[in-house]
């Protein structure tokens, strides 16, 4: 996956801006971090695995444009310490990818207390305190923008999914509410819903190679989705191409939700 979309004089779209991505040490944010790198921005990745963090940050091997922070998408006061170190390191931020999420999925009389609090903690309480906690340095860019990471199940109800998928709804519900909220300041704010991308969650959830192709089956277009499908939208949300699309999710998903495969 290479960035390729240069001006003319040959600058490359994200020269000289500064992007968050929370969760960016595998999956779709690491592979959104690498595109951003590749269109010339200083990307900032976080996790919550140190180990897996300094993996991400050695294979992005970026020099001066990355930065790892490990911290929690779930635990405020982290986002907000995370917010210092950016300051300290750039002063400002021109876009936020909030990715980092976690997915329980069981059958709903299953569901602990514990796996609704983290889920929920993580995935909605996290992805508010992330865009909250890095407003300052937002408005200190004059504006930006935020893609926040939604799912196609808040547009379907699968089954063993009640508080992911609940999750990921109030997440799409933030889109609209957030990017009302903040388009006085100049910051556009944007949900993505992936379908079936192919992802360490994924391949947890379905090990069987013969799930998979069930899975893949459901997908108009035949194929399962990337890591890449879902890096080039949110790039292009956070691009200046953007500057008249706010408060809307973008439905990555091969057709999934809203056409039948041909038997």
């Amino acid at each position: 996956m290479t960035y390729t979309n240069e001006t003319d004089d040959g600058a490359r779209e994200f020269d000289g801006k500064v992007v968050l991505v929370t969760g960016g040490s595998r999956g779709m944010g690491f592979a959104t971090a690498r595109l951003l790198l590749d269109g010339g921005a200083s990307v900032v990745i976080t996790g919550r695995d140190e180990a897996k963090l300094v993996s991400a940050a050695e294979e992005l091997d970026a020099g001066e444009r990355l930065l790892a922070v490990r911290a929690d998408a779930g635990v405020p006061a982290e986002l907000r310490r995370l917010a210092g170190v950016i300051a300290d390191r750039h002063g400002r931020l021109d876009g936020v990818f909030a990715n980092a999420g976690v997915a329980v999925f069981q059958p709903c009389d299953e569901v602990t207390e514990q796996d609704f609090d983290h889920t929920v903690d993580v995935n909605f309480k996290g992805v508010f305190f992330t865009v909250q906690s890095m407003l300052p340095l937002l408005d200190a860019a004059g504006g930006g923008s935020v893609v926040l990471n939604a799912s196609w199940t808040l547009h379907r109800g699968p089954a063993r999914a009640s508080v992911y998928a609940a999750t990921k709804a109030a997440v799409h519900n933030l889109a609209r509410t957030l990017g009302t909220d903040l388009a006085g300041r100049g910051i556009r704010v944007n949900s993505v819903s992936p379908g079936f991308i192919v992802t360490d969650i994924f391949t947890e959830v379905f090990p069987d190679p013969a799930d998979r192709g069930a899975v893949r089956a459901q997908v108009p277009v035949g194929r399962l989705g990337t890591s890449a499908d879902v890096a080039e939208t949110v790039a292009f949300l956070l691009s200046p191409r953007c500057a008249y699309i706010t408060a809307q999710d973008i439905v990555v998903d091969g057709g999934l939700v809203t056409a039948i495969p041909a038997a």
